[in-house]
């Protein structure tokens, strides 16, 4: 049974108007000009052309890494004021409380670069030293108070599954730069410390009501980098060929009479798959890169799956004409041990994000290559069970949290927002993650309300129906 937009598209568009116009862009050489014209392409200029987003999966504390709260020191193991906290939800792992005793952080601060953004001096002494190509934001916020819907929420811009991403969004924008490379890649770093991770799946970086061609390939730090991409065994490359070609001709019969938009999608796959068998092999043999390379991200980087080494694969992607480049971060979700787990979470990101700016930077790449990182919430400042310096944890908080672009456009040295003495509520600046993603997008060369995809309908957008605004001033 053929979908919504399927039924739309053979009875408004015909029977092989589509067909033809697809299969061109798909097959052969010919897929080089044809699929980078099919895509809308961008409103104006851009100045990302290319987006590394490492997300922090679990919500980094705030307080404890960039939003420095001196003032709560004397607060220490008392009661979060219900003139500050003004009857927020809370979820039920602190709701119960009879108390909300507030832990400042144990870290030390000091402000770093020009702009004197203030940061952890204990575990962040290599971002430390690009304060100044950073724009920092203070005054995220959601509506969102547990992971998936969160998550959801920060990439998708809906809480409910089933939309299209934002490395998605740009796939379809702006189309592939390299036919032999995915234009939306996804890279899961596995952290030093496993205590308590979140689920990662793949509804995260789906294409939703996008054609499947858009979704993210997940690559893998064991085994074959993609699945299946290899041949089986006894089978060589010519058999391969004419197994796709016999394939892609039963599936080109059926698209011309059907107009079915997921069997173009499955043509593009088992073309894609095919070039990728030459050059993912390249892609992800690190023995080309020089000794200075591994001084740069640390000895870390030659071990598949550690942050380091998805840090340095990110560069490689983006490198060889990748648009979006998603990598994931677990175990940022410190309801307890924090004072345990935070430092082995810096470790596995502090080096490699700062080498990742280095050589983006040396290579001429930054200027055009947007990188973000955060988590999808932050924390409070109130204590979740223990009190202890060395044990205490933090609730999610969505009402403010801490996040940080660079390169592509993005303001560096700028620092936005504020909040209050708690790093509970804001007080400048909010940036709502619409906001956010109006802004990620303009830097892309998109407005967002023009940018669009019919859908039942109705015109849909990343920043969905309520307004979102352009931040200027995280533009440089």
């Amino acid at each position: 049974m053929l979908d919504l937009t399927s039924r739309r598209q053979f009875f408004t568009s015909g029977r092989n108007l589509l067909g033809g116009a697809a299969l061109a862009s798909l097959l052969g050489e010919s897929a080089q000009a044809s699929s980078s014209a099919a895509a809308p392409g961008p409103h104006f200029a851009p100045r990302a052309k290319r987006v590394i987003y490492l997300h922090m999966v679990g919500g980094p504390s705030q307080m404890d890494l960039f939003d420095y709260k001196p003032q709560v020191r004397r607060w220490y193991d008392k009661d979060l004021p219900e003139s500050v906290r003004q009857g927020q939800r809370l979820t039920t792992m602190t709701s119960g409380q009879s108390r909300f005793p507030i832990a400042p952080s144990k870290y030390r601060f000091a402000k770093q670069g020009e702009c004197g953004m203030w940061m952890n001096q204990d575990l962040l002494p290599w971002l430390s030293k690009k304060a100044d190509d950073i724009c920092w934001m203070r005054s995220l916020h959601t509506e969102a108070i547990n992971h998936e819907p969160a998550i959801a929420a920060l990439q998708t811009g809906n809480q409910a599954p089933g939309r299209p991403c934002l490395g998605a969004w740009a796939s379809y924008g702006l189309g592939p730069i390299n036919q032999n490379l995915p234009t939306f890649a996804v890279l899961i770093a596995v952290p030093t410390n496993r205590e308590q991770e979140q689920a990662i799946s793949s509804r995260l970086w789906a294409s939703g009501y996008l054609s499947g061609e858009h979704a993210g390939v997940s690559f893998r730090s064991k085994g074959d980098p993609i699945l299946y991409i290899n041949n089986p065994p006894g089978v060589p490359d010519h058999l391969r060929r004419r197994s796709i070609d016999g394939i892609n001709a039963l599936n080109q019969m059926n698209y011309q009479r059907l107009g079915d938009p997921q069997t173009a999608t499955r043509i593009h796959q088992y073309e894609m798959a095919f070039r990728m068998q030459a050059s993912v092999p390249e892609l992800t043999d690190l023995a080309s890169e020089p000794k200075h390379t591994f001084d740069l991200y640390g000895e870390a980087a030659k071990q598949p799956g550690t942050f380091a080494y998805t840090a340095l694969m990110a560069r490689r992607l983006s490198e060889r004409g990748v648009r979006f480049v998603q990598v994931y971060h677990n175990n940022w979700d410190h309801h307890g041990n924090l004072g345990g787990r935070m430092p082995s979470q810096c470790r596995d990101v502090d080096q490699p994000c700062y080498a990742l700016l280095e050589d983006l930077k040396q290579r001429g790449m930054l200027d055009d290559t947007l990188v973000i990182w955060g988590g999808e919430f932050g924390r409070t400042i109130y204590s979740q069970g223990s009190l202890s310096p060395d044990n205490y944890g933090r609730d999610h908080h969505p009402r403010c949290f801490t996040m940080w672009m660079a390169g592509g456009g993005a303001n560096g040295g700028h620092i936005h927002g504020e909040t209050d003495d708690f790093s509970y509520n804001i007080t400048r600046d909010p940036i709502h993650i619409r906001d956010f993603h109006a802004t990620i997008l303009q830097l892309m060369g998109f407005d967002h309300e023009r940018f669009t995809h019919r859908y039942q309908g109705l015109d849909q957008k990343l920043t969905g129906v309520v307004p979102a605004h352009v931040i200027p001033e995280l533009i440089a």
